[in-house]
């Protein structure tokens, strides 16, 4: 009974993290969407992509259930997963992203949480896990990389927010103020260690 109760919670949270992180490009142009933000190249819809090939391997390969999308060997990883190259629309990695879920549901809905996977990219003895550990680790991953996409778009139009239902107003006048709150005391901290 626990097993079903833990499996729907982290299944329910991961279902919630993907679509929080394709909200991150919701009215984005083409260009900011993909665009490099920081100075290693992150970029939006990289994150989708990457997520998507992430979930895909390990809710695929670790379990014997290979993704019928087509993926590059790991071993031959370049980073190519990062970016949408220039072929590459938003509709296309939107939709890997989206089909990749409903391999992975069906995944977690067929397996018990302590089905055995064998995860060939982590070093041994830790390369032998189970659903559960497959779960926790992809949920964590979405989370990472879902915070990463709401501080690059809050850096784009100041929107926040884990949902659409909850997202506010900005207020630039009430920002500001609050900004200026943080970097006072920020100030006079150092003022202090100074001291």
């Amino acid at each position: 009974m626990i097993d079903e109760f833990a499996k729907d919670n982290l299944h329910g949270r991961l279902r919630r993290d993907r679509e929080a992180l394709l909200w991150k490009l919701d009215g984005l142009s083409e260009y900011d969407a993909r665009r490099p933000l920081t100075a290693t190249g992150t970029n939006l819809l990289g994150l989708v992509k990457h997520v998507a090939t992430v979930e895909a391997r390990y809710f695929g390969e670790v379990f014997g259930r290979p993704s019928p999308e087509p993926l590059p060997r790991w071993q031959d990883s370049d980073s190519s997963d990062l970016w949408a190259a220039e072929d590459e629309t938003r509709d296309q990695i939107v939709g890997f992203y989206r089909r990749t879920w409903e391999h992975s549901d069906a995944t977690i809905s067929e397996l018990a949480l302590d089905a055995p996977g064998h995860v060939p990219w982590w070093p041994e003895p830790y390369a032998g896990t189970n659903l559960f550990a497959v779960m926790v680790h992809i949920l964590g991953e979405t989370n990472r990389h879902a915070g990463q996409a709401d501080v690059l778009r809050e850096g784009l139009d100041g929107r926040t927010g884990l949902r659409a239902e909850h997202e506010e107003r900005i207020d630039e006048e009430a920002r500001a103020a609050y900004r200026a709150k943080i970097e006072q005391a920020a100030r006079s901290a150092i003022a202090r260690v100074k001291a």
